[in-house]
C-alpha cells in the first residue's frame, strides 16, 4: 500500500508526527505484536498446539461482553447458550476433566 500512497497522494507534505505519536506507535508494535508472539510461542511450547488454538474459542466471547461492556450492546440468552457451548467444547477438547472422571470412575 505505501507505494500506490505515494503515487496517488503526498504523504510526506503533511505534518509529520510528533514524538509523542511515535512512542505510542513503537510500543504498540512491541506490546501487541512481539511480546504477543513471545507468549504464544511460549504457551505453545508449554501446552501444546491443541491446548494453544482453544483460546481462539475465546473470541466471540471476549467480543459479546466487550460489546456489552463498552458499546452497549444488549445481551440476549443466545448470547449465553453460546457462551455455555464455546465452555463446553474447551472443557472436552482440554480433556483434563474428562480423564479425570474416567479415573474416578474405575
Amino acid at each position: 500500500m505505501a507505494p500506490i500512497a505515494f503515487i496517488t497522494e503526498d504523504p510526506l507534505a503533511g505534518a509529520m508526527p510528533g514524538p509523542l505519536t511515535w512512542a505510542a506507535i513503537v510500543a504498540l508494535g512491541i506490546v501487541s505484536t512481539a511480546f504477543a508472539y513471545i507468549l504464544y510461542f511460549h504457551i505453545l511450547k508449554v501446552v501444546g498446539a491443541t491446548n494453544v488454538l482453544v483460546v481462539t474459542f475465546l473470541v466471540p466471547v471476549s467480543a459479546i461482553i466487550l460489546g456489552v461492556l463498552f458499546l452497549g450492546e444488549i445481551f440476549l440468552a443466545r448470547h449465553l447458550t453460546g457462551m455455555a457451548l464455546i465452555g463446553v467444547g474447551l472443557v472436552v477438547m482440554d480433556g483434563r476433566l474428562t480423564r479425570r472422571l474416567v479415573s474416578r470412575a474405575q
